[in-house]
C-alpha cells in the first residue's frame, strides 16, 4: 500500500471547484468528511480528467436524498462548475454522497467483478480528506484497514475464484461454436476477477481493475515479473482462432500460481 498520497489539481478549475465543493458540505449537518478521490488524489489528472469526490454522510437532521436535492440545485447554477466543464473535454464533477456502508453487492455470472474491495481502497487507502468534521473516517479505516477479517477474505476469495473460472471455461465452448466476440468478453472479464482474486489473495484494496494496472501490479502489488505477462493476455495475431482458448489457459495458471485457494 502507499504510504502517502500525493493530491494534484492539473488546472486552477480543478481546484477552484475542489474548494467550492467543500465551502458547500463542510456545514452541511451529517456531512462526517469530504474527500478527494481517484486520479486527482493520486496526482494523476489530466486537464480532461473530473473531478472525483466522495462525501462521507451519517444521517442526522437533514435525509440524503434532501441533500443530495440540494447539491444538484447547486452544481448546475454555480459558474465555478461551468467553468471546470470548460477547462477540459470531459472535466466535471463526479461527487457521490455514501454513508461509508461497505458490504458485498449481488453479482451476475457475466457481469464482471463487483466493487466492494475497489470502494474501499479508492475511499480510505488511495483517498485524500479536503476536510473532516469528526472522527467517522477515523472509525472507518480501524474497521477496514489493513484489511477485513480472514473470513471474510476466504470468502471473498473463493466467489473471485469461482467466476473466474467459470468465465475461462466457457471460452472453448464459445470458440468452437465460433463465438469469439463472446469468448474475449469471457475472457477480459475472467482478466479483472483474476486481479480481484490477486489483490484479495495478497490482503491489499485495488484502485480499478480496467485501468492503471502496471501501476497496480507492479508498484503496489510488487509483482513486476507477473506484470511483464499480462499484455500478451490480449495480444492476438488472428482473432478468430483457438488463441482466445490458449490465452484462456494462460490466464487460468496465472491464477493457480498466484491468486491459488485459501
Amino acid at each position: 500500500m502507499p504510504t502517502t498520497i500525493q493530491p494534484a489539481y492539473p488546472t486552477p478549475q480543478h481546484a477552484a471547484a475542489s474548494r467550492a465543493v467543500l465551502a458547500f458540505f463542510q456545514e452541511r449537518e451529517g456531512v462526517e468528511a469530504v474527500l478527494l478521490v481517484n486520479s486527482c488524489a493520486r496526482g494523476k489528472a489530466t486537464r480532461d480528467s473530473c473531478l472525483d469526490i466522495v462525501v462521507l454522510y451519517r444521517p442526522a437532521g437533514t435525509d440524503i436524498k434532501t441533500l443530495e436535492a440540494l447539491w444538484y440545485a447547486h452544481c448546475t447554477s454555480a459558474p465555478v462548475f461551468a467553468e471546470l466543464e470548460r477547462a477540459g473535454k470531459y472535466a466535471e464533477v463526479h461527487l457521490d454522497i455514501l454513508t461509508g456502508e461497505y458490504a458485498p453487492s449481488h453479482r451476475e455470472w457475466t457481469g464482471g467483478p463487483d466493487d466492494f474491495e475497489l470502494q474501499i481502497g479508492n475511499h480510505l487507502v488511495y483517498s485524500h480528506p479536503l476536510w473532516q468534521g469528526g472522527d467517522y473516517l477515523g472509525e472507518l479505516k480501524a474497521r477496514w484497514l489493513p484489511y477485513y477479517p480472514d473470513e471474510l477474505r476466504r470468502e471473498r476469495l473463493a466467489l473471485a475464484r469461482l467466476y473466474c473460472l467459470n468465465n475461462l471455461h466457457h471460452i472453448p465452448l464459445y470458440v468452437e461454436r465460433g463465438l469469439y466476440f463472446q469468448s474475449f468478453d469471457r475472457l477480459y472479464n475472467a482478466f479483472k476477477e483474476f486481479l480481484q482474486a490477486l489483490f484479495i489473495h495478497r490482503r491489499l484494496y485495488p484502485i480499478a481493475y480496467d485501468k492503471w494496472i502496471h501501476e497496480q501490479v507492479a508498484e503496489i502489488l510488487g509483482l513486476p515479473e507477473l506484470y511483464a505477462q499480462i499484455p500478451p493476455l490480449f495480444e492476438i495475431e488472428r482473432f478468430e482462432s483457438r488463441a482466445l482458448i490458449d490465452k484462456a489457459q494462460v490466464l487460468e495458471e496465472l491464477l493457480e500460481t498466484y491468486a491459488p485457494e485459501a
